[in-house]
């Protein structure tokens, strides 16, 4: 097996050490991941509303994608982390060979789809006849490179479940880097328009997994990437399946749910909707530290549940809980004390301020919570819980805030909109919490009676 000379040891004891040098670099590159989408818009923006319009009506089809690679790369990562704290590395091994070979024919399947549909998904979403060909030019430049965005994302994940996450953030950097480069190069200097801006995202792209390639062929992490070592066995891709299927159908609800609210407030006017935007915004900003970190921790709930080290694994879980929860409930306090100067941020419009500072208020009332959900998802997929991770995960974005957004404007107007973030935020976080009360009495129960290392994993 590959020396291990890079990553992190996920079996260390010292736990608050080991979860930040997991974390730090995850959150990183998450925000890197963030900023590079701004990047974009802002060189897009100067082309004019309708540039700026194509690119964001191309975002569900990217959004689709993204979900298809973080399904994949989900299911892997628990795979992965599983096999090792069970010592089967062989096995982790070919579970990431397998996610790989799988990643490729799928993104090439899509690619083919949507390209073929491209048109008329456009109409679908209502694309106007002058932005049309503008986005068509913007779309048929970006999905060629599907493919290659599909094996980075599940690269970027199999690097972090063998505990080298600051690999893959310095990945994540140096494709925001050279996007950067590359976005004012192509769109203004080559005059290439929105087909640059595609271009310089490709190129990323392109860069992101030349590096994961050196990685994997020298042999940098724990796992060894092979074509020798893709394993098409029915049960293997079943796993990983079946534990990515959540987080795929998760990013796919998100999608929706932010159609549904943005619908939900359009008839109020357009000040209600850029209220909306900018408390979406602010929202988002503080679940991504807290995201990042779940994901960078992941993998050592997993190696402790290979092991069948159950009392590691509470400790980490306390652990996580702790610290997700601290900063979600931190930062919502801290936007509601401070929430008109953010909003300013955002909008010099004495109306759509007034507005937006309601709107922030409401949306973060429970976002404390969200540390809870956050982090008892992540859990789950660790442990390869599939089911009860969708239970958890589409109680935000799905079975609990969709039928809210669409019922309760009709009952009582904007605040109907309001009303029914907040309800699902709330829900979301009591189910995470009856879930995660269960499972730290199995982890509790499992601990008496199984000592570390002496059976096989679960």
């Amino acid at each position: 097996m590959p020396k291990k000379n890079q990553h992190i040891d996920l079996s260390d004891q010292n736990l608050p050490s080991l979860l930040l040098r997991l974390a730090v670099p995850s959150v990183v590159g998450l925000s890197i991941n963030a900023l590079q989408q701004l990047l974009n818009a802002i060189f897009v923006g100067s082309l004019g509303a309708q540039a700026i319009a194509a690119v964001s009506m191309t975002m569900p089809i990217v959004v689709l994608l993204a979900a298809a690679g973080e399904g994949i790369g989900v299911g892997t990562a628990s795979f992965i982390s599983r096999h090792l704290g069970a010592g089967r590395e062989l096995e982790a091994s070919r579970g990431a060979s397998t996610a790989l070979a799988l990643a490729a024919p799928i993104g090439v399947i899509m690619t083919v789809a949507m390209l073929l549909s491209l048109r008329g998904t456009f109409v679908v979403l209502g694309v106007s006849p002058t932005v049309l060909p503008i986005a068509l030019d913007y779309a048929t430049t970006l999905l060629p490179g599907s493919t290659v965005m599909l094996l980075n994302i599940v690269s970027g994940f199999i690097a972090r479940a063998e505990g080298n996450t600051r690999f893959s953030m310095w990945t994540m950097l140096s494709a925001f880097i050279l996007n950067a480069l590359l976005d004012p190069l192509f769109i203004f200097l080559l005059d290439l328009g929105v087909r640059g801006a595609a271009l310089a995202t490709l190129l990323s792209q392109a860069a992101g997994i030349c590096l994961y390639i050196a990685y994997f062929a020298h042999r940098r992490g724990i796992v060894l990437v092979r074509i020798s070592q893709v394993s098409l066995r029915a049960d293997r891709i079943r796993q990983l399946a079946f534990v990515g299927a959540p987080a795929t159908m998760t990013s796919i609800l998100a999608a929706f749910a932010g159609m549904f609210l943005y619908g939900a407030a359009a008839p109020f006017g357009d000040e209600f909707v850029a209220a909306v935007g900018i408390a979406v915004r602010i929202l988002t900003i503080g679940a991504l530290p807290v995201t990042g970190f779940c994901i960078g921790c992941q993998a050592v709930l997993g190696f402790g549940w290979g092991a069948r080290d159950f009392a590691r694994v509470l400790k980490v879980g306390k652990l996580m809980l702790s610290i997700t929860v601290a900063f979600s409930f931190a930062y919502s306090a801290g936007v509601m004390i401070f929430v008109r100067p953010l909003v300013r941020l955002f909008s010099d419009s004495d109306k759509v301020t007034d507005i937006a500072v309601s709107t922030c208020i409401i949306f973060h009332l429970f976002f404390g919570l969200y540390g809870i959900q956050s982090f008892v998802t992540t859990m789950l997929q660790a442990l390869g819980r599939a089911r009860l991770s969708a239970v958890v995960s589409f109680a935000r974005q799905g079975y609990l805030f969709i039928p809210a957004v669409l019922l309760f404007p009709v009952i009582s107007g904007f605040s109907g909109v309001l009303a029914s973030r907040a309800i699902a935020e709330l829900g979301a976080g009591l189910i995470a919490l009856f879930v995660m009360f269960r499972q730290f009495a199995e982890f509790r129960r499992r601990g008496r009676h199984i000592q570390p290392g002496i059976e096989s994993a679960p």
